[in-house]
């Protein structure tokens, strides 16, 4: 096999467990993990088993591999619109992080509370995406990410927060997206008014009208 023939070999073998992946995101959205057999999962995936085995060696690896694509999506939704006026880019990273849970909600669940049973690489993977997502919240209020130690705890407990409320309106849904959305930016303006407090260096931003 040739050098082209190798890289479209590679090309086809991406895409075909993009695909996988893909399908398996639409199955886990809202399914839970035990819920789904591998035969189900190829029966909707109309391939056989062996290619999925293949791809990622077991339901778990795949389990795996669907939630790190979940992950990314999540904070490229939440770090998106870099260009926006500090205030405006937080509305829209709550309201991406909303909008992706409500949407994703068996992948969201998965991703907050670690996934099946006690799961370290998920939980890896949950505390990876509450620090990329806390820096983007720094860098929207701040202009920067590396921020002090108070800050950043403070970000922590508003961020937990965040989850405690998302998790509970995923169960109820009795208000909207956007009154949820401008709960939590309450919350977070109280959160950085009393960084301001403790840590006179990040001032909070001012409140838009």
């Amino acid at each position: 096999m040739n050098i082209s023939q190798q890289r479209g070999s590679t090309e086809r073998s991406q895409v075909r467990r993009a695909e996988l992946i893909a399908t398996g995101r639409k199955l886990f959205a809202d399914t839970s993990y035990d819920a789904l057999s591998m035969d189900d999962i190829a029966r909707h995936a109309g391939v056989a088993k062996g290619l999925i085995y293949y791809y990622f060696k077991s339901k778990r690896g795949y389990y795996l591999a669907i939630i790190e694509e979940s992950v990314a999506d999540l904070v490229a939704r939440a770090g998106s619109d870099t260009d926006l006026p500090r205030t405006e880019r937080v509305q829209r990273t709550m309201d991406g992080y909303l909008r992706y849970a409500q949407h994703h909600q068996a992948a969201y669940r998965t991703i907050v509370t670690g996934g099946v049973g006690f799961d370290s690489q998920v939980q890896a993977i949950r505390d990876a995406v509450r620090e990329e997502l806390i820096a983007t919240i720094a860098e929207g209020a701040y202009g920067r990410r590396d921020i002090p130690l108070v800050a950043r705890l403070a970000l922590i407990g508003w961020m937990t927060g965040v989850e405690g409320v998302t998790l509970d309106w995923l169960g109820h849904q009795e208000l909207e997206r956007d009154e949820v959305r401008e709960l939590l930016i309450r919350l977070l303006r109280g959160t950085l008014r009393t960084i301001e407090e403790l840590e006179p260096s990040c001032p909070a931003p001012p409140a838009t009208p």
